[in-house]
């Protein structure tokens, strides 16, 4: 009788523990797929430049004189592993060899950062380049890559600027959210002399931290266990961790100039990140803790100090690497 009830109560336990395991397998699925593969538009490009029309006055303008002179122009490269990437430039009139590249956030594509592109373009005398990253815009790819294997991506665009615009003897990357992720994960890597300058504003510091609190303020679940199980279906599927996914690992190898911006009211990408980035950074480098800002409006709410801002950065930088290339 007794051997009877311990039999019972092991097969009862090896139950629960199957059925947990698989709640969990399949909650980290879900999670993977909720996160890394959303569902698009078909007309996700047309809404994006709808959205730029409605919240930014003048861009439908700037666009049209654009297109008039067939001056926003696209261009495509093949990735590392044979994914078909795509870009959108435009070459400022005088621009004395500086370029922008501007790098989008999550869900979002290229055309999302033409405020920035006008900004550079309009205000500063700079080419633009703004590619659309794996799973945007007319990129190619399965799936979002958070900024960790864009950055890769990213660097082939830098590489590729000298032979699109053959003058950009100062190159600035500059990104937003997700973007912002991408251009920090990239700071951290071998890059040519001619990369100047960073800007990022609003990043998260890694996947892992930010995908842990969207857990656990989306769904009400802490990290432990989706999150690491989640993280090896990542890796097993596509090549990489949200561990590794690191921005705040990258900044600590910077040793360019980079720029921080972070809205004080930001809940999606909490304020707390920025302090943890800047500190960890150890070369030149400003803050700037935009009053009242939620997520990634910056720029939209407050313009000129915006561009007042990031021009005096890049002056400074741009100055510093004129004056050491003369010695």
């Amino acid at each position: 009788m007794k051997n009877r009830c311990k039999r019972y109560w092991l097969w009862a336990c090896l139950a629960v523990l199957l059925l947990l395991g698989g709640a969990v397998w399949g909650g980290a699925s879900y999670l993977l797929s909720y996160a890394l593969v959303p569902e698009r538009g078909t007309d996700e490009v047309a809404q994006a430049w709808e959205a730029q029309y409605r919240d930014y006055p003048g861009m439908q303008e700037w666009h049209d004189s654009l297109l008039s002179v067939r001056a926003l122009r696209d261009t495509f490269l093949r990735s590392d592993d044979g994914v078909r990437l795509h870009a959108y430039y435009v070459r400022a009139a005088r621009c004395g060899g500086r370029t922008a590249v501007l790098v989008h956030g999550y869900t979002d594509n290229a055309v999302c950062m033409m405020m920035l592109a006008r900004m550079y373009e309009r205000e500063l005398g700079m080419n633009v380049l703004l590619p659309d990253l794996r799973y945007a815009g007319k990129s190619g790819g399965d799936h979002i890559q958070m900024g960790w294997r864009d950055r890769l991506d990213v660097k082939r665009w830098v590489e590729s600027l000298p032979i699109l615009f053959g003058d950009s003897l100062h190159v600035v990357v500059h990104g937003i959210s997700m973007g912002a992720a991408t251009t920090m994960m990239l700071s951290g890597e071998e890059l040519p002399a001619y990369v100047s300058a960073f800007v990022e504003d609003c990043g998260f510091t890694s996947v892992y931290a930010q995908f842990s609190k969207e857990l656990r303020e989306r769904f009400h679940l802490p990290a432990f266990p989706l999150m690491p199980v989640a993280s090896w279906l990542c890796e097993r599927r596509y090549g990489w961790n949200f561990r590794e996914a690191s921005a705040l690992e990258a900044v600590k190898r910077c040793q360019r100039p980079m720029f921080f911006i972070h809205g004080d009211l930001d809940d999606y990408v909490p304020t707390a990140m920025v302090y943890e980035l800047y500190a960890a950074h150890p070369g030149p480098k400003a803050l700037w803790v935009v009053p009242g800002a939620a997520h990634a409006v910056s720029y939209r709410d407050y313009p000129m100090e915006y561009l007042q801002r990031v021009k005096n950065f890049l002056g400074i930088e741009f100055r510093n690497k004129d004056g050491a290339g003369r010695h």
